[in-house]
């Protein structure tokens, strides 16, 4: 027994030592199964996309700097893919879920991402990206925690909440599509959902019984924090509690100057946080409400989400009518101005002790300028499509990152146009070539009807200006280049345009797409395409080890459905040899016990 004592004791010394070697920033593992279920969230039976038998899916809880990992197993009926909206993915595009990076996961296959949320906190969200299918749900909320040596900017909240609201149909995700291939469009949402639930029945005639609603207990004179997402399809949404104010204190990865707000609109995947005090008298439940904006109000009454803020101590349900929103009838600048008003917190630490503020963007010289229209969609050799500047976006059968790889040619162009096309709009695969370490400047000029929300992968973006009409090189003299919010969401009004700039620092091809769900399915995207010159691992990691291959590279594919395979690749053999080591341990110190 003496010597199986000096054995085990001998290999704990080896599992310490290798711990101690290959310490580093924590892993945090999630195993995810993708699949239908039925659900009637406005009271129609439908079929809607689960995580692990939930919808919406889980919450993904990280600490800045944290390595994540996550397997998803494919048991839809039909390709998937997922994305991390506004995580930075540094130097590793692979794990961004959109086409221009990644194959599709097939059906009854898995793929392991796994990504560094390096350097960044806040909210986010993840959905998938593929064939409308964020408007049958597969979505939740991202949350990257400070690390505790960086200190808030405001006092640890009692609780923190992950709110999501957005548009719903209660048509199939395939059928939206089909209408969308029938060069119809959408028409109405049949409601708003908050956390994948359907309205609190505020109104007996607009609301059915039997409805399942949301319902957040808190305790009186606590303080939590809200993050907000709009997850939905179209429709900006104003977001108000009843009687209470909403402190601002960041979005989407910066802290901003905090400021109360009564209510505040939320395009189409933008992401905030507000810090709210339970203040109120205890005597009744309170509204919370999630309706939409720039529409005929008395048409649209339906669309309207409505949870419950639960007092603990509460006497009784909420009452009275829901609160106002915004009255833009004699103030078309309301939301535009509620946008401005948005500040970055310069003195604030964001993922790291130095200030938010230290990153001087109004004193950099700007290298290029891209000014991207878009218009209502149009009709492209017979078929009804949305662009950018002209080009509507097709993407191409074998991935624009994965053909790099492989030294392929003649997949994609890098002729995407400076200015807006002046003749008529085609169907391209034609990529922006950006400049590794440039700092471009982009308009958005929206010449659409509705409001637009635009997104980069991979970055934030400085929100520099933003106003009606259409943008000159006059409009610079508005820019404010001190202390613009940097975020990854920002919204474009229509007939107006906003001003953004992005530091190009981060090597990879990152998709730049209207968030808009229809717009953004009948092709208003492109992608930025931005490579080192001198290409090195510590500018961008190297293609995965259990990347797909699909298009012109489909054969080299070594993978077989296997539905509890886990492709690792970030993870590697130190740590699968650490933890077969560890279990050998356990199991040997079980036995001759």
């Amino acid at each position: 027994m003496a010597s199986l004592r000096v054995f085990l004791l001998f290999l704990i010394y080896i599992s310490s030592f290798l711990s101690i070697c290959f310490a580093g920033d924590p892993f945090v593992f999630y195993d995810w199964t993708v699949s239908y279920m039925t659900a009637a969230p406005l009271g129609v039976q439908q079929q809607v996309i689960a995580i692990n038998g939930k919808f919406p899916g889980p919450i993904v809880n990280v600490t800045t700097n944290n390595n994540v990992v996550v397997n998803v197993l494919n048991r839809l009926d039909e390709d998937i893919l997922y994305t991390w909206d506004g995580i930075q993915h540094r130097r590793n595009s692979w794990q961004d879920g959109v086409l221009g990076t990644n194959c599709p996961i097939p059906m009854d296959y898995n793929w392991t991402y796994q990504f560094q949320v390096k350097d960044q906190i806040g909210s986010f969200f993840y959905f998938p990206s593929l064939n409308f299918q964020r408007a049958a749900g597969g979505y939740g909320g991202i949350i990257v925690n400070n690390r505790d040596i960086i200190p808030l900017p405001f006092a640890t909240p009692h609780g923190d909440i992950t709110i999501l609201i957005g548009d719903w149909y209660n048509r199939n995700h395939t059928d939206l599509r089909k209408t969308l291939d029938a060069g119809k469009s959408l028409g109405m949402p049949d409601g708003v959902l908050i956390n994948g639930k359907g309205p609190y029945r505020y109104n007996t005639t607009l609301v059915p019984d039997g409805i399942v609603y949301e319902s957040f207990e808190v305790h009186p004179g606590k303080t939590y924090r809200l993050r907000v997402h709009n997850v939905g399809i179209s429709t900006s949404l104003n977001f108000r509690i009843q009687n209470h104010n909403l402190l601002l204190a960041e979005t989407e990865g910066s802290y901003t100057s905090q400021q109360n707000f009564t209510n505040l609109d939320i395009h189409v995947g933008q992401s905030y946080s507000f810090l709210v005090t339970m203040d109120q008298n205890a005597s009744t439940d309170y509204y919370i409400v999630a309706s939409a904006r720039f529409v005929n109000e008395s048409l649209w009454q339906r669309v309207t989400g409505v949870a419950i803020l639960h007092y603990s101590n509460s006497k009784g349900n909420a009452r009275g009518p829901l609160p106002d929103p915004p009255n833009d009838v004699y103030d078309k600048t309301f939301s535009m101005n509620q946008a401005r008003s948005i500040r970055w917190n310069v003195s604030a630490s964001g993922a790291r002790p130095n200030p938010q503020g230290s990153f001087r963007y109004g004193s950099i010289n700007v290298t290029d300028l891209y000014v991207l229209k878009n218009k209502p969609p149009v009709m492209i050799s017979g078929k009804r499509r949305a662009a950018l500047s002209g080009i509507s976006y097709v993407n191409p059968t074998t991935p624009i990152r994965l053909a790099d790889d492989h030294h392929l040619k003649g997949v994609y162009k890098l002729d995407f146009p400076k200015m807006p096309l002046t003749g008529p709009p085609k169907m391209e695969s034609s990529v922006i070539n950006g400049t590794y370490k440039g700092f471009m400047e982009v308009i958005l000029q929206n010449n659409d009807t509705t409001v637009q929300s635009f997104h980069l992968d991979g970055y934030a973006v400085f929100v520099v200006g933003m106003d009606y009409g259409d943008w000159t090189e006059n409009s610079r003299g508005t820019y404010n280049k001190w202390d613009g919010v940097a975020r990854c969401t920002v919204q474009v009004f229509p007939g107006a345009w906003t001003a953004i700039l992005v530091s190009l620092d981060n090597v990879g091809v990152w998709n730049l797409r209207t968030e808009n769900l229809d717009s953004w399915y009948l092709g208003q995207e492109t992608y930025v395409r931005i490579v080192n010159p001198e290409p090195n691992n510590k500018t961008e990691l190297p293609r995965p080890e259990n990347a797909f291959f699909c298009g012109e590279l489909k054969d080299l594919n070594k993978y077989k459905p296997n539905p509890r395979s886990f492709a690792s690749s970030i993870t590697g053999g130190k740590s699968k040899l650490l933890f077969t080591l560890q279990m050998f341990v356990l199991f040997a110190i079980f036995i001759f016990r």
